[in-house]
């Protein structure tokens, strides 16, 4: 048994939410994505990948799911030309902190209230929502661009989730995703896959929830829902994944060794066909 693997599994799949954001907004021992590292390189890296299809956030009202508390993410996008950006995470607050620093002196995009500091309204929207119940309740008109990075790898419902953002996209929009197949025990990236979805639930899956969707599982999830998909692999492991293969379970081996090994992945669908 791999007990430096869990050992620290179990200790994460216990330890309180609080403590866990905590840790991850300052980067100790849990690693924060780009947005949170990084955000006008990420903003940037959106920029880039967008222009490549033909797409730009010029003029365009843009959602970025699971901005992860910090404001920076939506300011680079206005800054890059976006006309609205709504900001949704239903579980991470902003952190007050660090948008306080931040942008207290934009006065032009933000405002200092009783809560901190905020987006004004007609710069940027806060959704702290389910994204499922949003377009039911007819409160949300629909965007231009759709854009995440390392949220896809967390969610507990893939499907509906991707419906959800489908319905929530123009007919002419476009997402552009960035997701993450490790197991985020960077160290033994494929380590999760050993174990049964009873075990891995019941012992081992972190509070932040980890799904363990493969390749061909987003290939499945987004050809469901959009007429136009192009996933293109970003990071693969082979080495890594040879040595794991014999304690691997079946479901999560196609036999592919050039897709069972990859790590990362960028999703750009289009032309959506849910209405």
């Amino acid at each position: 048994m791999n007990f430096p693997y869990l050992i620290p599994r179990l200790i994460r799949h216990f330890m309180p939410e609080k403590m866990v954001r905590a840790l991850l907004l300052r980067n100790i021992i849990i690693r924060s994505g780009i947005e949170t590292n990084d955000p006008f390189a990420a903003a940037q890296r959106y920029v880039e990948v967008l222009s490549h299809h033909g797409h730009s956030f010029q003029g365009k009202r843009v959602l970025v799911f699971g901005y992860g508390g910090r404001f920076d993410i939506g300011f680079g996008i206005l800054k890059a030309g976006a006309v609205h950006v709504i900001l949704c995470d239903k579980y991470a607050p902003p952190d007050e902190p660090h948008n306080q620093r931040m942008f207290a002196s934009e006065e032009k995009y933000f405002v200092i209230g009783s809560q901190g500091v905020r987006p004004r309204p007609e710069w940027m929207t806060l959704l702290e929502a389910d994204i499922r119940e949003v377009h039911s309740a007819g409160i949300f008109e629909p965007v231009d661009i759709v854009i995440s990075s390392s949220v896809y790898e967390h969610l507990d419902d893939v499907e509906g989730i991707t419906r959800a953002l489908a319905r929530l996209t123009r007919p002419d929009g476009i997402q552009l995703h960035y997701v993450d197949l490790r197991d985020h025990f960077f160290k033994y990236p494929f380590e999760m896959l050993r174990f049964s979805e009873t075990t891995w639930r019941r012992w081992l899956n972190p509070s932040s929830n980890h799904n363990r969707y493969r390749l061909w599982d987003y290939r499945r999830v987004f050809e469901a829902c959009f007429r136009k998909v192009e996933i293109e692999i970003t990071s693969r492991e082979e080495a890594a994944f040879r040595r794991a293969l014999p304690y691997i379970r079946p479901e999560f081996v196609s036999g592919n060794i050039a897709e069972d090994a990859v790590s990362g992945i960028q999703v750009v669908a289009s032309q959506p066909l849910v209405s």
